[in-house]
């Protein structure tokens, strides 16, 4: 019955996922109207005329809105940095993005909104455009915001009043592209929302990673006490960052049920999701290394330019913030210069995606680590085990001023080379090349390192315990954080049956509730575990303590001689016959005028139950090491992974099945970036890629078995010893790739290629380097 964490349990979320007993929100049936957005077929113009007259008088039509009639303010950039700067929730005057939201359309099924929203006429005048950051940078470029003076958003940088790069015996350098992708999760965005419930108020379902964030901003646009907004979560079929922050679309929803009477619910469609959800990565980035002879860092310059889109959202800042810190990486690099700017473009805006500010820097860093071993003729292994941080240095403060908690790097490194009998590949590698075999091998090696969470470091988290089914128990626990595939349940349910000695399937989470929890701080950047599970651990013994004191009374015996057995009961020390069950225990607990004042003062409620809401000393670093081995065909440029070992460390492992199953995830979407994944634009800032057709997402088919592992080095910083995983495979296996099929083409003399490695772009470099 009892399990410790640690222990391997199947997640016990599954179930009613696999049964279709789940209710995602397009199973919500509350007699909604649907609601369908027009959006921008330009990039940049004014808007001369909006005719909405044909599409108002269409059959099943309620309402159709345009900005200047719904009145709603614009909202704020979603941070304190880039002032002047605001964002309309439907666009008046001016468009800034091909997908941007013009016109509303509410109709009684989305058939008739979107034969509505084609009777839509819009007229618009052509203004200069952006399609990239160097059209954004150059001289005469059109000012995308007239409150700004140029079209830079913010500079974040940590300068060096010397030459990082003096004491150099070799200095490699480095142009690099971490190309713009789309989160694409399983479930695109969407909302519903009900008026007048609480009355004046409005409820929101929101398919969303923070409920409370979007109750705060629905609040605001609204101009309503916060308390008169209410937002659920519903199951949710995928983040990955940009359902942390809160789609315009939810506050027009929000406002139209109000002043319409009716719920009315909007869902994205996959080319909208694709064309108008925030994007991720897209940096152009500079970088020069200085390194002894012997291999050894001395000195990093790196210059980065982010193209944040046409409203600064969460990727205008998260490059320049925790983009700057976490250019060194793991490695001990005493001397750095690093400027990031984050710029204005006429394209989708750029939030945040698996691993902000994190796998922007790490594939820069690990890309320059190979170079330099070429370059020095050492092993890409044997260099960057010279250049890691020693894990007797720990707590180690970086030159960006980060203090790392804990980490034994070159432990890691030796555990994945070992796994994938690094020796080995390397003189299977030699071998083909003398036989000059067309399909060439690579090994690609790349370490990754995390900061999670980088904001906030408490949570709140709650439970209590009631009877369940039968002689069941039921252990609800609430918390401000939202399950969207991670297996909150699960591994709620090991930390509190290692506490309580109740089976992990007794845990029933509670979904995320602002009528129900009282704050949170959201799911992302891989924090639910640290500080959500430290809350619980926290609240779940207090929980005991109330337990124990039933007990004693019930046993005749002292609250510390009370102990739970591993078949789920409490029984006196030393004496395993002496016990009760947890059932008689609540059943006592429910009737406190019969307990002992001492007693019924911990149960005043008559249930058992706590809260807690704990604060860690700051972030954790999770790292790993991935090694990718790939096969290149040389005479068409076609890529085949054929193995993937990684080896992580994310501190005390609670659950190693749902450890397993982030890292898998990461894993897939690391890769997915290196070789298939990219929005690009044309010269118009057009999107090039709308459906599944032109944007390329692997599926299980396309990849092999991943070989994934841990390592466990606990942090002090919390409780639990716990660190974030969620971010990892998606920050390593990118630039493990990348590495890989560069690593197979150096015979060639191929020096670099950019992400996505199609076989077009490696069949042009091969041809070029030939």
């Amino acid at each position: 019955m009892r399990a410790a964490p640690g222990t391997r349990v199947a997640r016990i979320e599954d179930d009613p996922l696999l049964r279709g007993d789940s209710r995602y929100l397009n199973d919500l049936d509350l007699g909604q109207a649907h609601v369908l957005f027009v959006r921008s077929s330009s990039a940049s113009a004014r808007l001369v005329r909006t005719d909405t007259a044909a599409a108002a008088r269409a059959p099943g039509v309620i309402a159709v809105a345009t900005a200047g009639q719904l009145g709603l303010p614009l909202i704020a950039p979603g941070n304190s940095f880039i002032t002047g700067v605001s964002r309309p929730l439907l666009a008046h005057d001016v468009v800034r993005y091909v997908g941007e939201p013009i016109v509303v359309v509410v109709a009684e099924t989305m058939a008739a909104a979107t034969d509505a929203a084609e009777l839509v006429e819009i007229e618009y005048e052509p203004l200069p455009v952006s399609a990239s950051t160097r059209q954004s940078l150059a001289p005469d470029a059109f000012v995308i915001h007239p409150a700004m003076s140029t079209n830079v958003y913010r500079i974040g940088s940590h300068p060096s009043a010397h030459d990082v790069l003096h004491d150099a015996d070799v200095v490699v350098t480095g142009d690099f592209v971490n190309q713009r992708v789309a989160a694409s999760p399983m479930e695109p965005n969407g909302a519903l929302a009900i008026p007048d419930d609480p009355p004046g108020g409005v409820t929101v379902w929101a398919s969303s990673q923070f409920v409370h964030g979007v109750r705060r901003e629905i609040a605001e646009a609204l101009h309503l006490p916060v308390e008169m907004v209410r937002v659920i979560h519903p199951q949710v079929g995928g983040g990955f960052g940009p359902k942390f922050e809160t789609a315009p679309e939810y506050l027009v929803i929000a406002a139209l049920a109000r002043s319409l009477g009716r719920a009315l619910q909007w869902h994205e469609t996959r080319s909208e999701s694709l064309v108008a959800m925030p994007h991720g990565r897209a940096q152009s980035q500079h970088a020069e290394l200085g390194l002894r002879s012997d291999g050894t860092c001395v000195g990093l310059r790196v210059r980065v330019v982010g193209d944040a889109g046409a409203y600064p959202g969460a990727g205008a800042v998260s490059p320049t913030g925790t983009g700057v810190l976490m250019v060194p990486g793991p490695y001990d690099i005493a001397n750095v210069d690093i400027e990031v700017r984050t710029v204005a473009t006429n394209t989708t805006p750029v939030g945040v995606y698996r691993g902000p500010g994190r796998a922007e820097p790490n594939a820069l860093r690990e890309r320059l680590m190979d170079l330099a071993a070429h370059e020095l003729g050492i092993d890409p292994v044997e260099l960057r085990r010279r250049n890691l941080i020693r894990a007797d240095a720990m707590p180690f403060t970086t030159a960006t001023g980060l203090t790392y908690d804990s980490g034994d790097y070159r432990n890691c490194l030796d555990l994945a080379v070992a796994q994938v009998d690094y020796p080995l590949l390397r003189q299977q590698q030699s071998e083909r090349r003398a036989r000059r075999n067309p399909l060439a091998l690579g090994i690609g090696v790349a370490l990754w390192l995390d900061v999670t969470p980088r904001n906030r470091t408490g949570e709140y988290a709650a439970l209590d315990i009631e009877p369940g089914p039968g002689d069941s128990i039921r252990i609800n626990v609430r918390a401000g954080t939202c399950d969207h595939g991670q297996g909150h349940a699960t591994t709620w349910g090991l930390i509190l049956s290692g506490i309580l000695g109740l089976p992990v399937e007794s845990v029933r989470l509670v979904p995320t509730d602002t009528a129900l929890v009282p704050r949170g701080d959201g799911t992302g950047s891989a924090r639910s575990l640290q500080v959500t599970g430290s809350s619980l651990t926290v609240a779940g013994r207090e929980v005991l303590v109330q337990a124990c004191a039933v007990a004693a009374h019930l046993l005749e015996a002292h609250p510390r001689d009370i102990v739970v057995t591993d078949s789920g009961h409490l029984a006196v020390v030393g004496t395993p016959t002496r016990r009760v069950s947890w059932l008689e225990v609540l059943r006592a607990a429910a009737e406190p005028a019969s307990l002992p004042s001492s007693v019924a003062a911990l149960v005043p409620s008559g249930r058992l139950g706590a809260s807690a809401d704990i604060d860690q000393d700051g972030p954790t670093f999770p790292y790993g090491v991935h090694v990718a081995v790939v096969e290149v065909d040389t005479e068409t440029g076609a890529v085949d992974l054929v193995r993937f070992v990684a080896v992580d460390d994310c501190g005390r492992v609670i659950n190693p099945v749902v450890v397993e199953g982030q890292q898998h995830g990461g894993i897939a979407q690391g890769v997915a970036q290196a070789l298939y994944e990219h929005i690009s634009y044309d010269e118009h800032a057009n999107p090039l890629a709308n459906n599944f057709v032109n944007y390329l997402v692997p599926s299980a088919a396309d990849l092999p078995g991943f070989e994934v592992s841990t390592s466990e080095t606990p942090t002090t910083i919390n409780i639990l010893g716990s660190k974030g995983i969620g971010q990892g495979g998606a920050i390593g296996a990118a630039p493990a790739v990348q590495n890989a099929v560069i690593d197979a083409l150096i015979p060639f003399g191929v020096r670099h290629i950019d992400m996505p490695l199609s076989p077009q772009r490696v069949y042009d470099a091969i041809t070029e380097a030939r």
